[in-house]
């Protein structure tokens, strides 16, 4: 895949990731390279995403199998292969991270992470959480600033597929896609 917009030189970046508030390391992730022809731009999505990452009060778990869900039903191959390895170094068990692909179908998946993926998919189909949905959720995630949390969670990952895709930001050199199995939805365009 190509990305649609050229990414800012590698050289450009230092500056540009240290008034977006990130670490030197997000200097080289092609995102932040692509994104960095905005750098208002680029210091907003830093923010939002950093704030929800390293400043959440959700259970990671919840937050990566909820990611990995988005991922997976809009074919984002950088949210998917990018949030694959923030799952395996959380210790998110690899074959609970693969069960998001056909939740409904699995045993694997807790009551808590069931409630979420299907807040995911009703939101992804279009649909506001329905109350049954949301009194499951209730019932795991029961602090009012997490239940916010969550909602935002979903709404800034479905925000990210929609960015990563029709830019097309490309992986990282090395990185191979779709891990672990190389399995990818119908839908993938990579």
């Amino acid at each position: 895949m190509t990305e649609r917009v050229n990414m800012v030189p590698a050289a450009q970046m230092p500056p540009l990731i240290e008034a977006a508030g990130l670490p030197p390391a997000a200097a080289s992730r092609t995102v932040y390279r692509v994104l960095a022809n905005n750098p208002t731009v680029l210091n907003v999505v830093a923010t939002q995403i950093q704030t929800l990452i390293r400043k959440n009060s959700l259970p990671h778990r919840l937050r990566e199998l909820m990611i990995m869900r988005i991922g997976w039903v809009t074919g984002s191959v950088y949210e998917w292969t990018s949030h694959w390895h923030i799952c395996m170094e959380l210790g998110i068990p690899p074959e609970d991270v693969l069960a998001v692909r056909d939740w409904r179908s699995s045993n694997q998946l807790s009551p808590a992470d069931r409630a979420v993926l299907q807040a995911v998919d009703e939101t992804l189909a279009g649909k506001t959480i329905g109350d049954k949905t949301w009194a499951e959720i209730t019932r795991h995630v029961t602090l009012p600033g997490q239940q916010v949390e969550l909602v935002i969670d979903i709404a800034n990952w479905v925000f990210a597929s929609i960015f990563l895709r029709n830019l097309k930001i490309p992986l990282e050199a090395g990185i191979a896609a779709w891990p672990p199995d190389g399995l990818r939805p119908a839908n993938a365009e990579d």
